[in-house]
């Protein structure tokens, strides 16, 4: 069925074949994206019958082709590959290390079972340019040495500029063992590379191969057996070596940066100015090769501030250029890696760094090359073999912001104007209409894509469209404020439209005021007053949970209520009256805010618009309790419950859930108002279990507040415990106010 064919091949075949991505592939079976890629693109031997069983798990094979890929996988695994290397020399000392103590850990508990023999640990420390592989392999080496009585070796192998012939290191290896050249002229390489083996089989050595260029360069220098210990480092993560340990490194952690800079510095100079430190690692994107250049730089210019230098590497188009001392340049070390990437991965990393948040999936280099997500799935994984991506364990992958800024500036250098333009509205468009569709499966008369639509993420469910709402957020909110400078009107108002009910979801996670000024804006640009009503109302809604500029609250809804009277828009005058209700109240105006809700509860009766009749009940019913009419107010929530338990109740869906987790809600209030504490409780657990089932945090953490209120009243001291520090453990998803009040009251109770 698939004879003759190495196993990548096949595997990506029948993967592309299921439409599925690799991310998706590693979820169906277990198998890491990492592995698949490698196994893919044939830089992994093939794996055990169980890993290949798994894939075809995940794939969905029938029984023949499940027994046909299993016989390519047992036809392919022997392979070998040779290639280059350069020089032995006893390990440096290290100035000023820092931190990574956990991976010198790993690194020493190795050196302890290298005693024991048998297996020689050998581990694969890989990493972007930068990051410290050498010197954390160098560190090791000096710490460890006493370890090794027989030598410690540096073989430098040259790997991303001019490599150096294998045979030649394997002779630099053997001559610093003591062979001599009479021995060695008896052998060919093969027979060299015995020796070797042979020699660290039978001696305690450490060996550090630094900086390989690919799998080839390593394999013949690798011992089989003995107690010695190799270090191998590389940009790439050399996935083709097997029975290897792996160490994937990357920036440090912002105190080690500040102190690796403090060090460098001195303690009194750094101290003085700790905050502009901690600036400058935070602008070196905490990579301690831009760390090392620049401390070295402000110990050279010893009469300047770090505030001086914070101000240089502020300026993004300069950073790369400031962070340069004597012949060692951040940038250079970018472009080694660059220079050895396919034209189409290079292309790819430059136009990476027009997306705007701080990761990223497969579909956004789709978007940008006008690919499928397979192929640029493809070319993002040279990327990250290449140490210039990196790959996350969700699946998503990061570009570090010096290597992002060095493809924006490789990008206005081989870019035409027009192409860089054209490939980022590519990503706007995608990324907005991607929005759109996802937003609109919680908006009323939507749901659904339309059978139509191609997209290139699945969008099949509400929790997909969700997903990905929450995830892309920064992505498809700076899209937006790229359309607003662009003047793209329309699409800014058609984005803002479609976000109105996933705005409820995530009230406190996004910038809804920004984006709803925007849309307002937009909609005063086309001059459509309906359109002008529309976004003046999503406006008036949320400056007053977000921000509580209750005032201009109340003037934006009524802006938007004389838009509609110009449109002659019964619906968005209605809307409009309902917007002022809530910032009426909280600005002391409850009677103004009463006759607005009476009067819209009027006006959507009239047209038959029954959602916002809900929401113009809602309201009303809490004005009314608020002026002392709580029997009042608790009849009319008891009417909107009725209406949705109705049997031709024409709201359903998410906004039937929606109204009814918030009536449950406003139904406990009355019960409280009324001192129906049992009643009150038992409503607001309904609410706060709707709350949580449909996703809302800050509605949820305000009703579970109002349930720890009735549970104390009740006596009910630990339930009510329990409730606050559920409130609590919503953070940042729910309001400041409604947090801060949880943990007074929570201050209140007796201790446990």
């Amino acid at each position: 069925m698939f004879e003759e064919k190495p196993f990548g091949p096949v595997l990506r075949g029948l993967r592309q074949r299921g439409r599925l991505t690799m991310e998706e592939l590693a979820e169906a079976s277990g198998v890491s994206v990492r592995a698949i890629g490698d196994m893919e693109r044939g830089r992994s031997r093939v794996p055990q019958r169980r890993t290949v069983a798994a894939l075809a798990e995940g794939l969905g094979l029938a029984d023949a082709e499940r027994a046909a890929l299993l016989a390519v996988g047992r036809s392919a695994r022997p392979t070998r590959v040779v290639a280059v290397a350069g020089t032995a020399v006893p390990p440096r000392s290290v100035g000023n290390f820092t931190g990574r103590e956990p991976e010198l850990a790993l690194l020493r508990e190795s050196a302890d079972r290298a005693r024991a023999g048998g297996k020689v640990p050998v581990w694969v420390v890989s990493g972007p340019p930068g990051c410290g592989k050498t010197t954390l392999a160098l560190k090791a080496a000096a710490d460890l040495a006493e370890d090794f009585p027989d030598g410690c070796f540096v073989v430098d192998l040259h790997g991303v500029e001019g490599p150096v012939d294998t045979g030649e290191a394997l002779l630099k290896l053997l001559k610093a063992l003591g062979v001599s050249d009479r021995r060695l002229a008896k052998e060919d390489p093969q027979g060299h590379a015995g020796l070797l083996r042979a020699l660290l089989r039978e001696r305690r050595c450490l060996v550090v191969l630094d900086n390989a260029r690919d799998e080839g360069q390593v394999r013949p220098l690798l011992p089989a057996g003995g107690r010695s210990l190799v270090l191998v480092t590389s940009r790439r993560p050399l996935s083709g070596l097997e029975d290897v340990e792996r160490m994937a490194l990357s920036e440090m952690d912002r105190a080690d940066a500040v102190e690796l800079l403090r060090r460098i510095l001195g303690a009194e100079r750094a101290d003085a100015e700790a905050d502009a430190v901690a600036r400058v690692a935070e602008l070196c994107g905490h990579l301690p090769l831009a760390l090392r250049v620049a401390g070295n730089w402000l110990t050279v210019r010893s009469a300047w501030s770090v505030g001086h230098l914070v101000r240089r590497l502020t300026d993004e188009e300069r950073r790369l250029g400031a962070l340069a001392a004597g012949d060692v340049r951040v940038e250079a070390a970018f472009e080694l890696s660059y220079r050895q990437l396919t034209a189409q991965a290079a292309r790819m990393l430059r136009l990476l760094s027009l997306v705007p948040g701080p990761d990223m999936t497969a579909a956004y280099g789709a978007a940008l090359t006008a690919t499928d997500v397979f192929e640029a799935e493809d070319v993002m994984e040279e990327l990250v073999e290449g140490g210039l991506l990196r790959a996350t364990f969700t699946g998503r992958y990061q570009l570090h912001d010096l290597i992002r800024l060095f493809a924006r500036a490789r990008l206005s250098l081989e870019e035409e104007p027009g192409e860089r333009e054209a490939a980022d509205g590519r990503l706007r468009t995608w990324l907005l209409e991607t929005a759109v569709v996802a937003a609109r499966w919680f908006k009323p008369a939507y749901g659904a894509p339309p059978s139509s639509w191609q997209g290139l993420v699945p969008l099949q469910s509400a929790s997909e469209a969700r997903a990905w709402l929450d995830s892309e957020a920064s992505a498809w909110f700076a899209a937006l404020r790229g359309a607003a400078r662009r003047g793209e009107h329309s699409r800014v108002v058609e984005t803002a439209d479609a976000m109105e009910w996933y705005c409820a979801l995530s009230l406190f996670q996004n910038p809804w005021v920004e984006i709803f000024r925007l849309s307002s804006e937009a909609a005063a640009a086309l001059g459509d007053p309906y359109l002008q009503a529309v976004h003046l109302n999503h406006y008036a809604v949320v400056l007053t949970p977000c921000e509580h500029r209750y005032s201009e609250s109340v003037e934006r809804a009524d802006e938007a209520l004389e838009h509609a009277r110009r449109a002659q828009n019964p619906s968005q005058q209605a809307w409009a009256l309902v917007n002022a209700v809530l910032p009426h109240r909280r600005l002391g105006e409850a009677r103004k805010g009463l006759e607005k809700a009476r009067t819209a509860a009027g006006l959507f009766e009239a047209i038959g618009e029954y959602e916002g009749w809900i929401e113009a009940m809602g309201p009303y019913g809490a004005t009314l309790r608020e002026l002392g009419r709580a029997e009042e107010a608790l009849t009319q929530h008891q009417r909107i419950i009725a209406f949705l338990d109705g049997p031709d109740c024409p709201v359903s869906g998410h906004a039937a859930g929606t109204y009814r987790a918030f009536a449950g809600g406003a139904l406990g209030d009355d019960y409280a108002a009324l001192g129906r504490w049992r009643e009150a409780a038992d409503h607001y657990r309904l609410a706060q279990d709707h709350f949580r089932r449909i996703g809302m945090p800050h509605s949820e953490g305000e009703t579970l507040l109002h349930l720890g209120e009735a549970l104390i009243e009740l006596g009910e001291t630990e339930e009510a415990r329990s409730r606050l520090r559920q409130a609590l453990a919503l953070g940042d998803t729910a309001g400041s106010k409604e947090l801060a009040a949880a943990q007074r009251l929570l201050d209140t109770l007796p201790a446990e």
